[in-house]
């Protein structure tokens, strides 16, 4: 057994701010330290949660928001269950890209479920060391044209998914989102507009108590 736990790191914001890019540049660093990591970007990380990504990033298959709130939940507890929490107890860091902020943000602010019953149902399906991250960063772009030149350089916008295709004013509900629940629970926001090693020197002075 490691002489210690892992520690679980969230990256989160909306899509298009770099998340991924931030994921992988911790796991290089921690990975320059002696430090085991695995990522996660959620709702994918086991053949079920995939299967269920591949469902929830259909734009073609019309759902109400309790079905969405019931997919990611769904997707979350295979994932924590099935291989974050294993890895955690190994000594491993977690780096994810989303947790169930996401889900706060496109489907309580953006969709209008009920944020207590998204904290009941993300904790029925998680626990609270899944709710209580170690550390949580938000993403902002206030650039929404920005935002939308990374998605497409990407070939995103060509097929675009269930919640890409929203409205700009869903977009903009989503962003205003993200920053009002840093707010609430004491996330740093950091401007993704800056260049990408700035932000992650950014991160990595915020995860320096963690190591």
């Amino acid at each position: 057994m490691p002489d210690k736990q892992g520690k679980y790191i969230v990256i989160e914001g909306h899509d298009g701010t770099g998340k991924s890019t931030q994921v992988s540049i911790i796991r290089e660093r921690l990975g320059l330290h002696g430090i085991e990591s695995v990522e996660f970007h959620e709702p994918e990380g086991t053949p079920m949660a995939n299967a269920i990504r591949t469902l929830v990033k259909n734009g073609s298959i019309e759902r109400g928001s309790i079905t969405n709130l019931l997919l990611f939940s769904a997707a979350r507890h295979e994932i924590w269950h099935g291989r974050a929490l294993p890895s955690l107890r190994m000594g491993k860091w977690v780096v994810a890209s989303r947790n169930y902020y996401s889900t706060l943000a496109y489907q309580g602010y953006g969709e209008g479920v009920d944020p207590t019953l998204i904290e009941k149902l993300t904790l029925l399906s998680t626990d609270q060391q899944y709710m209580n991250p170690d550390l949580s960063v938000v993403l902002d772009l206030d650039d929404e044209n920005e935002r939308l030149n990374r998605i497409s350089s990407r070939g995103k916008l060509n097929n675009p998914d269930s919640f890409e295709s929203r409205s700009h004013d869903f977009q903009s509900v989503v962003r205003g989102a993200y920053l009002s629940i840093a707010k609430s629970r004491g996330i740093t926001v950091l401007s993704a507009s800056r260049p990408v090693n700035d932000i992650a020197d950014d991160i990595w002075s915020l995860m320096q108590p963690s190591l």
